[in-house]
């Protein structure tokens, strides 16, 4: 088979009846394994799931050739997917016939399922499923980085939507959900190809188009642009479409960050993936904050990793299957561009941006919260945007006046062993589940966020404590306003009813 695959939409059409028909679906699968080898599947790991597919029932079949990679009899596939033929198959290029009479699979077909329905993702086999170096122009599936960004994404109706790098579709997929109109794009002709078998296989239509950021919307706007581009830092080389850019370092991101306030509708939000370089660890939000300036943005930045060029090449060279030999060689240069370059470490993580109503840019927050638990979720980062709106719009005097409460949260302190025992040496009440949801707390603070029930102006509930600890109140509220702000600010205190 030559040229692009699943080009007979016909095509996908049968098969992802055919799937469906046989329980090819998420629940399907787990009941078919059971949940402790399909949850060890979708962790990446097979041998459980390998040393369950070995009869030849029709789902067993199913599973083997598309999501374990194993070539199967062409005869047990055809009687898997009645009305499906593999030689079909084999002209789309989703899978690939023997001399011997086997099917060898060429795609990864898989079931993916979210809140809003289940559906079928198109893609590339991973290097762990397939022998070599992956192809320059590979389209990865359904990986980590694509599961944290549609997490991060908030999920709100618009009326345009645009997925920037859409590969296999994983992100058009969801805002099937809640967008009237999806634009997903691509500069890889392959991943093209398999976003529209992903999208008909799913019941869904995209507008699709070609091309480098921003080049195929050319002055379109949207309500809401989502990105998993391929920000991998390098010295400008595109081995692998899918993570090397052709811009050196983190030029690409830098690009489209700038070219996103022309491209978002007043008050559109945009949730990215990136990367970024580090040249002094003390100081490594300088590049994020660089991106940000001047572009008129309010911003969310957080990294969740910082990593040193060893780990960050040792990654990208055991995500391509590349021989030894040959990652060696490349993992040398790598990191002496790295060493020229005087990146010292790799920033990753996850930014919201939003363009501003008013173009009155009301914060731009960039911090490091790498807490197991802590990632960000639509739903946070919508109560942070929220959140920070509230703050932008409230004076210290208004807020004085407002009756607060605390939300459910955990004091957690730390003590030293001494001579009398346990003394504690620093406090700090965190929210569970919010990414970077913890403030630290002295004695006054404590006492303060125990008397914000709601019941009491916060003016008051200050003047108690001053009066108490024998302090001026207004020096008090002075002093305390800061830590208001930030509890505020990371969802503990909120202005009851």
């Amino acid at each position: 088979m030559t040229g692009l695959p699943c080009r007979d939409l016909a095509v996908v059409d049968r098969l992802a009846a055919g799937l469906r028909a046989v329980g090819f679906t998420t629940d399907g699968i787990e009941a078919h394994l059971g949940a402790e080898v399909s949850a060890a599947l979708t962790g990446g790991v097979r041998w459980p799931a390998l040393a369950s597919v070995e009869d030849d029932r029709p789902l067993s079949t199913l599973i083997a050739v598309f999501l374990l990679g194993e070539p199967r009899p062409a005869a047990d596939l055809a009687t898997a997917l009645p009305g499906v033929d593999p030689r079909d198959l084999a002209a789309q290029g989703i899978v690939a016939l023997t001399p011997g009479g086997e099917v060898s699979p060429i795609l990864d077909v898989r079931p993916y399922a979210d809140d809003a329905g289940e559906y079928l993702v198109f893609a590339d086999q991973d290097a762990g499923r397939r022998a070599g170096a992956l192809a320059g122009d590979h389209v990865l599936g359904i990986g980590g980085a694509s599961v944290s960004l549609a997490r991060a994404v908030i999920r709100r109706p618009v009326q345009r939507a645009l997925d920037l790098g859409t590969g296999c579709g994983v992100q058009a997929l969801h805002l099937g959900a809640h967008s009237a109109q999806i634009v997903a794009t691509d500069t890889n002709e392959r991943a093209l190809a398999l976003a529209a078998a992903t999208a008909r296989a799913s019941g869904q239509s995209w507008d699709l188009r070609r091309g480098s950021l921003f080049e195929p919307v050319a002055d379109e706007t949207f309500d809401l642009i989502v990105s998993n581009p391929p920000f991998v830092i390098g010295s400008g080389d595109q081995d692998y479409i899918y993570r090397d850019s052709g811009v050196p370092a983190d030029g690409l991101c830098a690009q489209l960050i700038a070219g996103l306030p022309d491209r978002l509708n007043p008050g559109g939000v945009a949730t990215v993936l990136a990367n970024w370089v580090v040249t002094d660890v003390e100081d490594w939000a300088a590049r994020p904050r660089q991106w940000l300036a001047g572009t008129g943005l309010d911003a969310w930045v957080v990294q969740r990793e910082l990593a040193d060029p060893v780990s960050y090449v040792s990654l990208w060279l055991a995500d391509a299957g590349e021989s030894p030999e040959r990652a060696a060689r490349r993992g040398r240069d790598w990191l002496a561009y790295f060493d020229e370059a005087g990146i010292v470490a790799i920033g990753m993580g996850v930014l919201t941006l939003r363009r501003p109503v008013d173009g009155r840019v009301r914060f731009q927050v960039v911090e490091e919260i790498t807490g197991a638990g802590e990632e960000v979720t639509g739903d946070e980062a919508q109560a942070f945007l929220d959140r920070q709106d509230f703050l932008a719009e409230h004076s210290d005097a208004e807020l004085l006046g407002m009756r607060l409460a605390a939300m459910p949260v955990m004091l957690e302190e730390q003590s030293l062993l001494g001579e009398d025992g346990w003394q504690t040496v620093g406090s700090a009440v965190r929210r569970p589940g919010g990414p970077g949801a913890t403030i630290a707390l002295d004695e006054v603070s404590r006492a303060l966020l125990v008397g914000c029930r709601g019941q009491v102006e916060l003016a008051d509930l200050i003047a108690l404590l001053a009066a108490h600890h024998g302090v001026d109140a207004d020096a008090l509220a002075s002093a305390a306003m800061p830590v208001v702000r930030d509890a505020i600010a990371r969802g503990i205190l909120y202005r009851a009813v």
